[in-house]
């Protein structure tokens, strides 16, 4: 069996090590031990960061969606719930949208969602 040197895998990974590193200040960006450390480092702010995006922006959403049916005389969780009784399946992103750019849409929106909530207290104050 030849003898295998593992001379340019070590430099490849080293490479790649310092070319994540490019920008860093000082040291980190130089020398390949205190590189390896501040990109581990990085990567793992950069996976955390991408679980707290979805986190803020679902409730960035929600705040969104609770303004705009505040003004149409509905609260968020009243909102939501008249939407599934209506059988309006649109997601908070898409309310959130609608909220923000197409404020009339969202009031045709809430207002079945209210006629739906309307419609089953009805329903259950006959029974």
């Amino acid at each position: 069996m030849p003898r295998a040197k593992r001379g340019n895998k070590r430099l490849e990974r080293r490479k790649k090590i310092l070319k994540l590193a490019k920008g860093y200040r000082g040291t980190k960006s130089k020398l390949y031990r205190s590189a390896k450390e501040s990109v581990e480092r990085g990567l793992n702010f950069a996976y955390t960061g991408r679980k707290l995006k979805k986190r803020d922006f679902r409730s960035l959403w929600i705040v969104r969606i609770g303004a705009a049916a505040r003004l149409n005389g509905l609260n968020y969780s009243q909102l939501m719930h008249g939407l599934k009784v209506a059988g309006i399946e649109l997601d908070r992103k898409v309310l959130a949208d609608l909220a923000v750019h197409h404020p009339e849409s969202f009031s045709e929106v809430a207002a079945q969602a209210k006629n739906a909530l309307n419609e089953k207290q009805s329903e259950q104050a006959a029974a």
